[in-house]
């Protein structure tokens, strides 16, 4: 296992109970059980607080780690156009990643295809969220 990837998921700092939230989603890995909850508090179409909760592998605990730092502050549209394109970068390798999500691709590469359902757990329960309403 890359070292990376646990330097990655040991940043525990969304992974709290957010008691103030407007959605909220939850995700089970029908593949090996593993689960994730998802709570995010928004305000004005911006995104102001993300925690996460899981009982999962490393690989689910280090997308949710990266994209819960990247939904903070921004604006829902922003945020589902993210979750489309990482979604599509790793299911059907469109197109390389932009510069500013280079640490995704720790994670959203060939070497952890196997991974995948892991790694896609917490973008799938964000979609879940339907925060466009």
């Amino acid at each position: 296992m890359d070292l990376d990837i646990i330097k990655i998921a040991s940043d525990t700092t969304n992974n709290k109970i957010l008691k103030d939230y407007t959605h909220r989603s939850k995700y089970k890995n029908k593949t090996c059980g593993d689960i994730i909850e998802m709570r995010v508090n928004i305000k004005k179409d911006i995104i102001q607080d993300v925690g996460y909760q899981t009982k999962s592998c490393v690989y689910c605990q280090a997308s949710a780690s990266l994209i819960s730092h990247k939904l903070i502050k921004n604006n829902k549209n922003k945020v589902n156009y993210l979750l489309k394109n990482l979604i599509d970068y790793f299911e059907k390798e469109i197109k390389p990643l932009p510069k500013n999500l280079n640490k995704f691709n720790k994670l959203f590469n060939k070497k952890n295809i196997s991974r995948k359902n892991c790694v896609l757990m917490p973008l799938i329960a964000l979609k879940k969220l339907n925060i466009d309403e």
